[in-house]
């Protein structure tokens, strides 16, 4: 069947190009169009593009050199070289025309996005600025800076037991503790019996709610407003405190911060002396435990004395020795005189008779008294053996116990002095003065924080919002 035999053919064929130059481009994406036309009965040219279709396809029975007309029929064409140029792959993917973009309408979310700036954002910020500018009070600082001390340089107990060896450096642990003070109730009810704090914290409510205390609150709630009225800057690698007072007076502000360096002074000097009483308390128990003992010996020593009427048992004994020593000479002296009268008078005779009586009387006196070294028959009805044993370890006793007194003594006296020495104090090397202009509250500052916290806010929750909507 010819080309000219389809009527329909007829009616919609277009001139076509020479049956052997190749396809274009644009041809191509033609004959895409014509398929996908002919795939799609809702399509707009539905009758159109499948008669173009069946235009470009092949009559049954024409020849091999007849090609059907219509360059946008799709038909094979031969190409350079006298090779047939085929139509593109159908798998190969092919980019199809998108429509064009329509411009974003302004719908009705996007005036609920611009209320809640205004609500969320604008709003609050305008009512800050103007009770930051209309109602906040002037308030002014006064500042002071001080340090812990210590006068030597010798190692002493620190008041929480360390050690410390730099002449005039403070210990960590007392700086570490004076900072906790600053900040703690006990700081704030001292001062505020001393400065009534109440009064010159409230003396603006209720006309600043926001920045004055109100003088109803508890002492948790004196002690929360004292921390955002004193600023408490520590630097630990200095030890240097810096104190930052901010009343609604000069004057206030001045007494404030030099009521609170004298308090600290206080403290500081109650921890010191806690410090010296540890240092010198076992020196203290040392000397009491000695006084003890020599007291119980000395008396022991008297109730021996008393007991057996011997002040001194070595001195009687010595008295004894001198009888023993006496009685021995004369007993020399009579046997001499014994035999004397020996060489010249009978044994009958009177002189040797009595010269015999006292030799025996000399004898058995020296035999009671050697007898009183080993018998009871000493002072107090003991031995003179018993005695003088009893004695010397009474008096080795007072003797050992008077030495440790006297050493407890001397380490004590050593302790106390020590301990004076490391004493701590506090020392300014910021003085606090009379401020003349206000610094406080920093309205500028102050604003703009809170407009960047509302709008950080603001768009973290925009961007939930929209994150949720993208999700349906």
């Amino acid at each position: 069947m010819s080309q000219s035999s389809s009527p329909n053919a007829g009616a919609t064929a277009k001139p076509v190009k020479d049956a052997t130059a190749p396809f274009s481009r644009a041809d191509i994406n033609k004959g895409d169009e014509s398929k996908d036309a002919a795939a799609a009965p809702q399509a707009d040219n539905a009758t159109a593009k499948p008669a173009a279709a069946a235009a470009a396809t092949p009559a049954p029975g024409a020849g091999a050199a007849k090609k059907p007309a219509g360059a946008g029929a799709g038909a094979r064409a031969a190409g350079p070289g006298g090779k047939p140029a085929g139509r593109p792959n159908p798998q190969t993917p092919e980019t199809r025309p998108r429509p064009p973009v329509q411009t974003a309408a302004f719908e009705r979310r996007h005036v609920v996005l611009a209320l809640s700036f205004l609500l969320l954002v604008v709003l609050p910020t305008a009512i800050s600025a103007w009770y930051l500018w209309t109602r906040a009070e002037d308030q002014y600082l006064s500042t002071i800076g001080f340090s812990v001390r210590k006068e030597d340089s010798a190692p002493t107990l620190d008041v929480l037991g360390g050690l410390t060896q730099i002449t005039g450096n403070s210990s960590a642990s007392d700086t570490d503790i004076l900072y906790d003070f600053l900040r703690s109730e006990d700081i704030v009810s001292r001062i505020d019996a001393a400065v009534d704090l109440r009064g010159k914290f409230s003396k603006e409510w209720p006309n600043d709610p926001v920045f004055a205390y109100n003088p109803e609150g508890t002492i948790e709630d004196l002690t929360e407003h004292w921390q955002r009225r004193v600023k408490v800057l520590y630097d630990t690698t200095t030890q240097l405190i810096t104190l930052r007072v901010s009343a609604y007076s000069a004057e206030d502000a001045l007494e404030i911060a030099q009521a609170t360096f004298e308090e600290s002074s206080r403290t500081i000097n109650r921890l010191s002396d806690i410090a010296r009483d540890d240092a010198t308390r076992f020196g203290r128990e040392e000397l009491i435990k000695a006084q003890e003992r020599l007291t119980e010996t000395r008396q022991a020593l008297t109730a021996f004395r008393m007991e057996t009427k011997i002040v001194d048992p070595a001195a009687d004994l010595a008295g004894q020795m001198g009888i023993l020593n006496t009685l021995q000479a004369t007993l020399a002296e009579a046997l001499i005189e014994l035999d004397t009268l020996r060489e010249n008078a009978s044994e009958s005779d009177q002189r040797v008779i009595q010269a015999e009586k006292r030799i025996s009387a000399i004898r058995e006196r020296i035999n009671e008294e050697r007898s009183k070294f080993g018998t009871n028959d000493g002072p107090g009805g003991e031995s003179y053996a018993q005695l003088v044993a009893e004695y010397e370890r009474l008096a080795s006793d007072l003797e050992f116990d008077r030495t440790a007194y006297l050493s407890a003594q001397a380490s004590y006296d050593v302790a106390v002095a020590e301990a004076r020495r490391q004493s701590r104090y506090l020392a300014a090397h910021i003085e606090p003065k009379l401020a003349e202009a206000s610094l406080v509250p920093d309205r500028p500052k102050l604003l703009l924080i809170v407009f960047c916290s509302l709008l950080l806010g603001w768009s973290v929750l925009l961007l939930i919002y929209y994150s949720v909507r993208d999700r349906r």
